[in-house]
């Protein structure tokens, strides 16, 4: 990867999404947000000389967890990219991260990301300060996906974003810090053709460390292949899992009443560490969703229901170690990218 040039767009790839979660507390309130921008190539328009063409499209998802008065807002957009420049109501710039869907956005100013966002019945402006290196997921930024070859993603996370700013609810502003977490990914291809959806964590652990953990599965819910990585606190590079590595067991789970679909809002993910003398052997972490009704319905934007939420880390002893996000999709129907 070449910084800083890809932190920006690569719109010669048919998918790409710059994903944006984590947890703030305003005194003893605790809230999770979510702030995702995706942006689509649309072939078929490709060789249209129109300005008017819609040779990109960006989409956005936006969503607070109240976590004491158990509701989830969430909002979306979507719209066509028209270019680069400070007028254009969607854009995402290639140079660097700067990607806005009208008054949604996302950008980079040295060390500092700053996200905007608002929706019915909340609005945030955060400020998310880098902490620590890039974290370059795969081989070197080269994520596998599936036993295909192309099955596979340019992947780098940003783990441990230290965040501050406003945050809104009915109006009601209330000044907030935490922590975060940044993803960028793009490809062409991504799933394999069996899979139906993925189950992901990304964790901040409370000292310092990073752990991304991931699954793709079919209909059926076997695993068709799983990845991840762990940082540990003041390391350089991450120990990168292999597939077999991995492994997600389902626990509790809970029905949505909107969409009756069921979703495992309780993780066993068991994880085997290379020996390298401070965490060696298998590992099983328990991931444990602070409130359950996290489902956001996107169909009015990229056609998913998925369920996306601030979870819990907990060690085999049962005591919290973490936090960050959990992210489900392919339960209410296969996901096509």
């Amino acid at each position: 990867m070449t910084f800083p040039r890809d932190l920006g767009s690569h719109p010669e790839y048919a998918i790409e999404w710059w994903y944006l979660t984590g947890q703030l507390l305003a005194g003893p309130r605790r809230f999770g947000f979510q702030l995702t921008f995706f942006r689509s190539r649309v072939p078929q328009t490709q060789g249209m000389r129109s300005a008017f063409a819609a040779k990109q499209l960006i989409f956005a998802h936006a969503a607070v967890t109240d976590v004491a008065g158990l509701r989830h807002l969430h909002d979306q957009r979507i719209g066509r990219a028209s270019g680069e420049t400070a007028l254009d109501l969607a854009r995402a710039s290639t140079s660097d991260t700067d990607v806005q869907l009208t008054n949604w956005r996302l950008l980079r100013e040295g060390s500092t990301y700053l996200a905007q966002a608002s929706g019915s019945g909340f609005s945030f402006q955060l400020a998310l300060r880098e902490t620590q290196a890039r974290l370059l997921q795969g081989d070197q930024g080269w994520s596998r996906k599936g036993p295909g070859a192309a099955q596979a993603s340019h992947y780098y996370s940003l783990p441990q974003l230290s965040a501050s700013g406003q945050l809104q609810l009915a109006g009601d502003p209330l000044k907030v810090q935490g922590q975060a977490w940044l993803d960028h990914e793009w490809c062409q291809s991504l799933m394999p053709p069996n899979a139906v959806g993925w189950d992901w964590i990304g964790m901040n652990l409370t000292d310092g460390s990073a752990l991304t953990a991931f699954r793709l599965r079919t209909s059926t819910g076997e695993s068709l292949w799983a990845g991840g990585s762990f940082r540990a606190a003041g390391q350089s590079s991450p120990e990168v899992f292999e597939p077999e590595a991995v492994v997600f067991t389902a626990g509790r789970t809970w029905k949505s009443p909107a969409s009756g679909s069921t979703y495992p809002v309780e993780w066993f993910v068991f994880v085997t560490h290379a020996d390298r003398g401070n965490s060696p052997g298998p590992k099983r972490y328990r991931v444990r969703a602070v409130i359950d009704h996290q489902e956001l319905d996107s169909r009015a934007s990229t056609g998913a229901i998925y369920w996306e939420g601030l979870s819990e880390l907990l060690n085999d002893h049962g005591q919290v170690i973490g936090q960050g996000y959990l992210e489900m999709t392919g339960y209410s129907s296969p996901l096509r990218l």
